[in-house]
């Protein structure tokens, strides 16, 4: 039982005795004060309880306090602050025994099962397969892969899922744009597509087909060679794509294909389903989704005039189809751009009957990279697409997996191109992966004068204020990893990071580990070896190297 459970639960069973509270009534929180004199963890319940008592939130502290029973080898003082406020103070020799949590779980700490194996889907990237992923894929796809391995950490089973949308339009413009440069490169004129693809890739891809198959295409009907460079450029890209994911760590245990929906006709069941449920009508010719009664702003078309299912049809279908797989919570990442599709995507599974609040989206916000203090331009059409793989490998895979997932997706990230190529302490990551390297250094020094990891110290001699810091930085840790699953925010480890980092270069600048004092010298490698291990699962998490040089 961690501290704040320890806490919680003392505090629950003291509510429920003065009359209080019932267990469930509300949730008692537990917050680190920014002031290490307000104690280890403070509560307000006193206050949340005062206009319901109307009485006193100082007086309720104190009754509170008096009928709290806190083990005194846990909690060295309680106290009441400021308008009412519980304050709560670890003791020393707890804290340092806390250690010994640390080394037996090893990997596993921070871990939890709160999840309970409830399976989950995280759908993320899903670019279509037309061109090379741009530095937006980057991001989602770092901030997806963090929060699987967040969830795994906290006892879901999570699935990373790719949705290939290779069917429609853009694939028939894909085959039309590189069945034009095809025709150029042997000397035959074939009109460009008017909304074709521009970018330098469809060139190159075209000089490869050329490459292997010389002028064999030239002689092709137009529409059987339109349709063969459709699923010729498909494949192609998509290898790309998966090549380019693999080299950033990245990989999906799904990738879903729209064409797959549509051979097997899912969307038309789809679409008979909320026909027989009296969700549809017909209008000027075309299928309509009552979407409207379901808190949409107005009513969306499943079938054009024309016959043809829409794309919100099929992405329907597609979302029903993962529910039907036994995913019971369902998470997207999505652009910027698609903010106005999340209304209607989750009234049409409202009106499917799955169950409000299974299906959630996470906007991942643009990304502006800066170099030299000026913004980098990209445009697609223009093929000036800044490509993911380009990005990596400027500046490598560690450096950009952590600036892509330490700040809130939902914000606008500027990525500063030439801090990221920085290798001095102003580097964020360079500072923590130091840390990581510094305590291996020191280990090995300590080999170097006889001083071998011990398997058990005395913990007690850790009693100056940086060591104690450091202890406190490290327990923090399971809660970060919670919250930031709970709270789908995976910006709270690069930021715990950076706090642990520091906590542990102040205790490395004010005391030296290696000492004349034996016993002391062999708590402090305790210490830096459990600091070892959650920078190392922290980096876990985030999917970036722990380094034992730099």
């Amino acid at each position: 039982m961690s501290e704040q459970e320890y806490l919680k639960t003392k505090l629950s069973k003291a509510l429920e005795s003065k009359g209080f509270a019932c267990s469930g009534e509300f949730e008692i929180t537990l917050e680190r004060p920014k002031n290490p004199e307000h104690g280890d963890f403070a509560t307000n319940v006193a206050m949340l309880l005062a206009s319901k008592l109307k009485r006193s939130p100082r007086e309720i502290a104190a009754e509170l306090l008096d009928e709290l029973d806190l083990d005194s080898k846990i909690v060295s003082k309680a106290e009441i602050a400021g308008a009412g406020f519980i304050n709560f103070h670890l003791e020393n020799q707890y804290l340092g025994e806390s250690l010994t949590t640390i080394l037996k779980e090893l990997d596993k700490f921070g871990c939890s099962d709160w999840g309970a194996r409830k399976k989950v889907q995280i759908e993320f990237v899903s670019a279509n397969p037309t061109g090379p992923l741009n530095v937006v894929n980057a991001r989602a796809a770092t901030v997806g892969d963090v929060l699987v391995n967040l969830f795994n950490a906290v006892g879901f089973d999570a699935k990373r899922e790719y949705y290939v949308n290779d069917a429609g339009r853009q694939i028939r413009l894909l085959g039309k744009s590189l069945s034009a440069r095809y025709m150029e490169l042997i000397g035959r004129e074939e009109p460009f597509p008017e909304e074709g693809y521009h970018g330098d890739y469809i060139r190159q891809l075209a000089k490869d087909i050329h490459t292997e198959h010389g002028e064999k295409f030239g002689s092709v009907e137009q529409n059987q060679r339109w349709q063969e460079f459709s699923e010729l450029a498909l494949e192609k890209i998509l290898a790309e794509q998966q090549q380019t994911l693999s080299d950033f760590r990245v990989n999906f245990d799904i990738w879903f294909r729209e064409s797959d929906l549509r051979t097997k006709n899912v969307h038309l069941k789809v679409l008979e389903t909320l026909s027989e449920n009296g969700h549809v009508y017909e209008k000027d010719g075309a299928k309509w989704f009552k979407s409207s009664e379901f808190g949409d702003e107005k009513d969306r078309v499943l079938v054009t005039s024309e016959g043809e299912p829409t794309y919100f049809l099929v992405d329907i279908s597609y979302h029903v189809d993962k529910y039907q797989r036994g995913f019971e919570k369902l998470f997207d990442l999505w652009g910027p751009d698609h903010h106005g599709y999340i209304p209607r995507m989750k009234a049409a599974l409202v009106a499917l009957d799955y169950p409000d609040g299974s299906f959630e989206v996470n906007i991942i916000q643009q990304v502006n990279l800066l170099e030299k203090g000026e913004v980098v331009k990209m445009s697609k059409r223009a093929g000036k697409i800044i490509e993911m793989k380009e990005l990596i490998d400027e500046v490598g895979v560690d450096v950009a997996r952590f600036f892509f997932v330490a700040r809130r997706s939902q914000s606008p990230l500027d990525f500063d191109i030439d801090l990221a190529k920085n290798t001095s302490e102003e580097n964020p990551v360079f500072y923590v992966q130091y840390a990581h390297a510094r305590i291996c250094n020191i280990i090995k020094h300590a080999e170097e004068r006889a001083f071998k990891m011990p398997d058990h110290a005395n913990l007690n001699l850790l009693e100056q204020e940086e060591e104690l810091a450091l202890i406190k930085k490290l327990l923090e840790f399971p809660d970060i990893v919670s919250k930031a699953a709970k709270f789908l925010e995976p910006h709270r480890i690069p930021n715990y990071l950076q706090d642990l980092a520091a906590t542990f270069h102040r205790f490395y600048h004010h005391h030296r580990v290696v000492t004349e004092d034996k016993a002391l010298t062999e708590a402090r490698l305790i210490l830096i070896k459990c600091t070892k291990i959650v920078l190392a699962n922290a980096f876990k998490l985030l999917g970036i190297s722990a380094p034992e040089r730099m």
